[in-house]
């Protein structure tokens, strides 16, 4: 299994991103971006640039970390824009030679109201077929988005999108409630999730975290991998017992949320230590060798 990860968490910048791989004995990226922008939305030199780069110093992107259907998109956004993502991103992958793209379902609505479910349905059809057609595969990551309720909804994506795959997040049941059980929508359990989909997962995403405390306003808290509530080390033993043959990437949000806007400065000291030392945290309670590997 590959180890590799989200270094734009470790730098905005690709250089820093180079360095902490290398420092970790890596050979893989997840790519998401590069001073502040979507590999999608680099412009043409910018990302050439970036890809000749990558080229020169032995590393692969094994995972296009897009922003197509984000959490960050309502279902009612111009889908327009999601075309014009697909369009750019399949002949950059097609550069890298990266056979996934991390996709999603769009943002959720607040639970109880019109969900749009058979438009979530129709979107993905097209974004999954366009990749499809130029040999590539999408996979839905259970973030905050439509998929990310609960594990059935996740299944019930793949029961309506054909070709559809799943990236599992580790660390993300941890701040959902459960919307496929009862009131009071207890927080969903990542071991169970995982044992739920585990026939659709291509690819996995490492991080951890605990629950957001309840009756208050605090939102979840990032931990090292193991030290929070996303019973990592159970996951890690299952995906060895399921022979799992993909990559886990590591998503520390220890020092960098990417998603964040509260608009905090960011230490670049420390965003880069924690993501190396949160790779080799992850290093140590990994299954032991042949099945872990670095290559």
């Amino acid at each position: 299994m590959l180890l590799t990860g989200f270094t734009d968490e470790a730098g905005q910048d690709l250089e820093t991103q180079i360095k902490a791989t290398q420092a970790l004995g890596w050979k893989h990226i997840s790519a998401r971006s590069v001073d502040g922008q979507n590999i999608h939305d680099l412009s043409e030199a910018d990302f050439n640039k970036a890809a000749d780069r990558l080229d020169e110093v032995g590393i692969q992107v094994i995972e296009f970390g897009s922003l197509i259907g984000s959490w960050s998109k309502p279902i009612d956004s111009d889908f327009d824009l999601t075309l014009a993502e697909i369009k750019r991103a399949i002949p950059r992958m097609q550069r890298l030679g990266t056979k996934i793209v991390r996709v999603m379902s769009y943002a959720q609505n607040p639970w109880g109201e019109d969900q749009q479910e058979a438009e979530r349905f129709r979107r993905l059809r097209e974004i999954v077929a366009r990749f499809s057609d130029a040999g590539l595969q999408a996979l839905h990551e259970n973030c905050m988005n439509w998929g990310g309720f609960s594990a059935n909804h996740s299944l019930r994506l793949i029961d309506e999108v054909p070709g559809l795959k799943l990236i599992f997040d580790t660390g993300n049941p941890v701040f959902q409630r459960d919307r496929s059980k009862p009131e009071p929508y207890p927080w969903q359990d990542p071991l169970e999730f995982y044992h739920a989909v585990k026939a659709h997962v291509a690819h996995v995403h490492i991080k951890d975290c605990l629950n957001p405390l309840e009756g208050k306003a605090e939102p979840e808290r990032y931990t090292c991998p193991s030290q929070g509530q996303a019973r990592i080390p159970e996951i890690l033993a299952a995906l060895q017992a399921d022979s799992y043959q993909g990559a886990c990437a590591i998503e520390p949000h220890v020092a960098t949320v990417f998603h964040a806007t509260d608009g905090q400065a960011v230490d670049k000291e420390q965003c880069y230590n924690s993501y190396v030392d949160y790779g080799r945290a992850l290093e140590k309670i990994m299954p032991p060798a042949p099945y872990a590997q670095k290559i």
